[in-house]
């Protein structure tokens, strides 16, 4: 398990110290749509009370946030004179640097207009972004470890859940059907192989009924080439499920009425497998028990909760973990107790916003 979260204490604290700078962001979607924008810098910028604009290369700005989505091919470039803060909330800079997926990242960015010059290796413009900005944002200590190597101002920030409002689950009693939950971009959905599996051979297999938080439709390449139906393939992995389109106040309700919460990922993958324990977070916050696959950061999180054996390597282990937790209300329980303890311990809504100050004292101080 490589690098271990580091928690500072924090002191209550209202105003930024971006406050009063001209501010920009170059958001991951022009609408501020995505839950990246939702959970991430907007989110602070609403909650300390202060203006930002859509970035325009073009125009000078004091600070400067670039989101991953960002063209970082020109903000890399910037002459001007903005502190730049880049949010790499993805690790792409994990495994090695000759990826196939990495080389052709960089044209299918131009074919899809992200970027203004298509470029043979996305990874260097990543690595050239990383080495102009004046701080570095990400979500693992993995991630920070990786990217140290560019930038000496790095910062660990995770996601804000907080738009859930207050709802948690307090009943814990399993009927005859075991209702298991996943939310997710519905791309990821062939991730929930490994617990269709362990289902396959499980003696949960008739009782369990899985409900999928998702888009209904999906494209497979570029986010328009390749249609497909999420439907379709969720249906193909369990034979009793249902679809609800995402949002804040239906997922809580929904999410609460489960017994078991999923967070499967491909560990065969780098960027998959260096995802943050954000999704597992928000489970948590909600009050649930959650199962894992034993990412690096699952891992960790789950240790440090007090509940290492909610992770799974494969789908032996994830039948085990279901067939531990499934029928066992006691258990589910006080997993869920723990993780939420541990949520409210580490992660509270004031604790984000430190650590995103923090970001901003690094440059404005320097």
């Amino acid at each position: 398990m490589a690098g271990t979260l580091q928690i500072e204490d924090v002191a209550p604290r209202a105003v930024s110290p971006l406050a009063g700078l001209r501010v920009g962001y170059a958001p991951l979607s022009p609408t501020l749509e995505q839950p990246g924008d939702r959970r991430r810098f907007p989110y602070y910028a609403e909650r300390r009370g202060f203006d930002f604009e859509i970035a325009d290369p073009a125009q000078d700005y004091d600070v400067v946030v670039v989101s991953q989505r960002a063209d970082v091919v020109r903000w890399a470039r910037h002459a001007g004179r903005a502190l730049l803060v880049y949010d790499l909330i993805d690790a792409y800079l994990a495994g090695p640097a000759s990826d196939w997926k990495s080389r052709g990242r960089g044209v299918a960015k131009y074919a899809i207009g992200e970027i203004v010059h298509p470029v043979v290796d996305y990874r260097h413009a990543i690595e050239a972004m990383c080495f102009r900005a004046d701080a570095v944002v990400c979500s693992t200590p993995q991630q920070k470890r990786d990217i140290g190597q560019l930038s000496d101002n790095v910062h660990v920030v995770l996601d804000a859940h907080f738009e859930l409002g207050d709802t948690v689950k307090s009943d814990y009693r399993a009927g005859p059907v075991l209702n298991l939950l996943w939310e997710g971009q519905a791309e990821n959905i062939p991730a929930l192989e490994v617990v269709a599996d362990a289902l396959r051979g499980s003696t949960l297999a008739d009782r369990a009924v899985v409900h999928l938080f998702t888009d209904l439709w999906y494209y497979r390449y570029l986010r328009s080439v390749g249609r497909r139906s999420s439907v379709r393939l969720g249906r193909r992995l369990f034979p009793r499920v249902y679809f609800y389109e995402w949002n804040p106040h239906l997922f809580a309700s929904v999410a609460t009425g489960c017994d078991v919460a999923l967070a499967p990922v491909d560990l065969s993958t780098p960027l998959t497998a260096g995802k943050p324990e954000n999704k597992l977070l928000l489970y948590w916050r909600l009050g649930l028990p959650v199962l894992v696959s034993a990412s690096d950061a699952y891992l960790r999180a789950t240790r440090e909760a007090g509940v290492p054996d909610t992770a799974a390597h494969g789908a032996d282990e994830w039948r085990a973990a279901l067939e531990r937790y499934g029928p066992d209300d006691d258990a589910r329980r006080e997993a869920a107790e723990r993780g939420l303890r541990y949520v409210a311990e580490h992660h509270s809504e004031e604790q984000l916003l430190a650590r995103w100050d923090r970001v901003f004292d690094s440059i404005l101080d320097a």
